[in-house]
């Protein structure tokens, strides 16, 4: 198994992504931004790997590269269509449209040329598990309560108690509140806190996130100084902490 991202108690829980591409670097670039949005994304570099990986487990999504050693992408897209219901966004460095219409055709939910930005993978990647949708483990995920210390967030109700007493929390830090618990002991840097907030059509801006977690901070009576649940991480962003965690 080549898996790209950190090891964590809480990362089964996540939303899994494969890779299956060649390009080691890309493949690492689109770790280090998935990972800080909520996926545990791993990877394999040629086609057979690839059909392997993707009918014998569980995944939210797969990133499939067009041109792949051992099987090309059309192949090992045809052979996961004929075993698995998973969405699947074809990446190719070749931009043509006939490659395009031939992928789509065969089972592809949407197509990237290699020349995408993070936030428009993210988009797109978002943008196609909500259509399918087609990840029941994801979902069911997404509704688990998430138990931080005394703090518990409950996704399926956008409810968060502190010990036996709720919190009062605007949309906007109901969801940085989760988006923290989820990823708890990893940094969620600003831009990516950002992006998940834009994604909610927000009327937000970069420094924003400081003015929320501020608040977050009141409400969870939470000292910035001395945090017990979100901790400042100098030049990179916030992450949350389990307070009854050892140091």
């Amino acid at each position: 198994m080549n898996s790209l991202t950190p090891h964590s108690a809480a990362r089964d829980a996540l939303p899994r992504v494969l890779v299956i591409d060649d390009d080691r670097k890309l493949c690492r670039l689109i770790r280090d931004y998935l990972a800080p949005m909520g996926y545990a994304v791993e990877a394999v570099h040629t086609g057979p790997e690839g059909v392997e990986r993707a009918v014998g487990e569980p995944w939210h999504a797969i990133l499939l590269d067009l041109m792949l050693p051992g099987l090309d992408g059309f192949e090992v897209l045809k052979r996961i269509r004929a075993k698995v219901d998973v969405p699947v966004l074809m990446l190719t460095a070749r931009g043509d449209e006939a490659d395009r219409i031939v992928g789509l055709e065969m089972g592809a939910d949407d197509y990237l040329p290699k020349t995408f930005s993070t936030r428009e993978l993210l988009a797109r990647l978002r943008a196609v598990t909500r259509r399918t949708g087609r990840s029941q483990n994801a979902e069911t995920a997404a509704d688990e309560e998430h138990v931080v210390g005394a703090l518990r967030v409950r996704p399926a109700s956008r409810t968060a108690v502190l010990g036996d007493v709720p919190l009062v929390l605007t949309p906007v830090e109901y969801d940085l509140l989760l988006s923290l618990a989820k990823a708890c002991g990893r940094v969620k840097t600003r831009e990516a806190l950002l992006d998940e907030i834009r994604e909610r059509d927000y009327d937000v801006f970069d420094r924003s996130i400081d003015v929320h977690i501020s608040a977050l901070r009141k409400k969870l009576d939470d000292d910035p100084k001395h945090p017990r649940f979100i901790r400042t991480v100098r030049s990179a962003g916030y992450m949350m902490v389990d307070p009854e965690d050892p140091e």
